[in-house]
């Protein structure tokens, strides 16, 4: 029987839901993140005396640059996961850029935007 080169339609579908699923989860998240950043919505030292302010200057730019930091983490795993759906639709999700070879369903599961298998992720 002859190795598979590609996952089937019905597999590419399955793996394009749990994407769907991850990017609107992630989208959701950096909006959190972005309005942390901006401050919006929220009840800082921003609106009371400039007393507490200064005291509170320090450990609110910390805050923003964290959250800054997270939001450019979940804005690059979002472009990730836009790049697998398009390779779903070009139907070369799934197969290792190194290796030519498929990678695991449960690679997949676990890391729907995987490009690399095990086997190629561990000569890295």
């Amino acid at each position: 029987m002859a190795e598979k080169t590609r996952y089937a339609d019905s597999e590419l579908q399955e793996f394009r839901e749990l994407i769907q699923q991850k990017l609107e989860k992630a989208k959701e998240d950096y909006e959190v993140l972005k309005s942390a950043i901006t401050l919006s919505g929220s009840n800082d030292t921003q609106d009371t005396s400039p007393t507490f302010k200064v005291l509170e200057e320090g450990a609110a730019t910390l805050s923003k640059e964290e959250a800054g930091r997270l939001a450019q983490r979940q804005q690059k795993f979002i472009q990730h996961l836009q790049a697998a759906l398009v390779r779903i639709e070009n139907k070369t999700y799934g197969i290792c850029r190194e290796t030519g070879k498929l990678i695991s369903k449960e690679r997949l599961r676990a890391v729907p935007h995987a490009t690399l298998s095990m086997e190629a992720k561990s000569r890295q």
